[in-house]
């Protein structure tokens, strides 16, 4: 793409109320625009790093078993009701409205019970489970601390997913296969050495959940962790019996700062109880169906890969999920031969973003690249020509080298 074409700017400097590192470097980027507190579009650098997180989830949740499907945001409050949750304190984020009628509809913040109504049409015989479903959507929360940017919004994309069992056994089964799935995830977007499985509260899911939290000041949780046996204990649950039961010494966890970025949770046969979402036996005997949960938000674990991997200058994306794999620069005298790089980049199906643009300053170029983060800039001018190819730089690194002009495919794919 040339970005003389990308009608998003660069920008000094983000909204004045906006506070979190993560908005400020995205919005100053051209990845987001800030419509309110806690509301955030995406543009279309953005999306692209969106739609690769998404793409790094689909493939991981695929790995497992999981089948994809969409459901509706509106929802029913009489299957809430039918739970005894619609009214239900705890759950204190919930957006509702009513239909001229008068009926209740709810926007979903989460779909435990409405998917389980669901597969009651789909679901009567044991011989129909194990099996997993997953979705991407819109999810919308009432949050009160809608202060930290994407990390926390009231209008977000998540994925979750949900398994059904036939036994408790079969369903840790599973968890277990999730929770790997999970951790490729955070390899993937190089979140890996900052993430620590952390026990915690179920909240209105059960009495207990596995939260994926990654080390950062600008996290709401205190977390405790062990850094050898990666595990940690999310402090509202921070108790001598929770403690022993991790099999982890008091003495030897540290207090942290983190951002929770994902959290699985064994459901067990509540949902399944309320709703009357059971299936028979060998023997033709009803059983309640066995549920787990899986959530993880696509714009919380960006806005966290922000946050965690940013450095002086800007955003430093990992490969997998950058919005191009190579920045390409045109300086004086090289406009003519980054033309051809360009055209030759993208013959071979190479994710470029061409920086074009006319009576821009080499400074300015080199600035914005740096706030982009896109993990390879290629600079073509005189100067590299000169040397006999083209100037080849690492975001992550100060490192700079000139590559000959017939080396660049080679080395841009080794």
């Amino acid at each position: 793409m040339r970005q003389s074409n990308l009608f998003t700017k660069t920008r000094k400097e983000a909204p004045k109320d906006e506070v979190s590192k993560n908005a400020i470097l995205l919005i100053r980027g051209g990845f987001i625009n800030k419509e309110m507190a806690g509301v955030y579009s995406y543009l279309p650098l953005g999306l692209r790093v969106l739609k690769k997180i998404e793409r790094v989830i689909r493939e991981e949740m695929n790995t497992i078993g999981g089948q994809e499907i969409e459901m509706t945001t509106l929802q029913d409050s009489e299957i809430w009701k039918k739970a005894d949750k619609w009214d239900d304190e705890k759950v204190d984020v919930w957006f509702k409205t009513k239909l001229k009628n008068g009926s209740d509809l709810g926007l979903a913040f989460s779909h435990e019970e409405v998917i389980a109504e669901m597969l009651k049409n789909h679901t009567s015989s044991y011989k129909d489970l194990p099996f997993s479903v997953y979705q991407f959507q819109t999810k919308f929360r009432n949050e009160l601390r809608a202060k930290s940017g994407i990390m926390r919004g009231r209008e977000f994309f998540m994925k979750d997913m949900y398994s059904f069992s036939r036994t408790e056994n079969e369903l840790m089964h599973f968890y277990e296969e999730a929770k790997k799935a999970y951790f490729n995830i955070v390899d993937r977007v190089g979140l890996k050495e900052k993430t620590y499985l952390t026990r915690a509260d179920g909240s209105v899911f059960g009495p207990w959940s596995d939260e994926f939290q990654v080390l950062s000041e600008a996290g709401e949780d205190t977390i405790f962790i062990d850094k050898d046996k990666k595990l940690a204990i999310n402090k509202e649950v921070f108790t001598d019996e929770t403690i022993e039961e991790l099999g982890l010494v008091k003495d030897k966890l540290e207090e942290k700062r983190s951002v929770e970025i994902g959290n699985i949770f064994p459901i067990g046969t509540r949902v399944s109880d309320a709703i009357g979402f059971t299936y028979s036996d060998e023997k033709g005997e009803n059983h309640p169906v066995v549920m787990g949960s899986y959530g993880i938000g696509l714009g919380r674990l960006m806005g966290t890969i922000v946050e965690v991997l940013s450095d002086g200058k800007g955003i430093v994306w990992p490969d997998e999920i950058a919005p191009f794999k190579v920045h390409l620069i045109a300086l004086s005298g090289g406009e003519k031969d980054a033309d051809k790089l360009y055209e030759k980049l993208l013959a071979q199906n190479t994710e470029v973003l061409y920086d074009d643009r006319q009576d821009i300053s080499a400074g300015q170029k080199f600035a914005d690249s740096d706030l982009i983060g896109i993990p390879l800039r290629v600079v073509v001018s005189e100067r590299s020509l000169k040397a006999g190819g083209f100037e080849i730089k690492r975001r992550s690194s100060d490192k700079e080298e000139i590559i000959k002009i017939n080396n660049l495919p080679k080395w841009l794919n080794g």
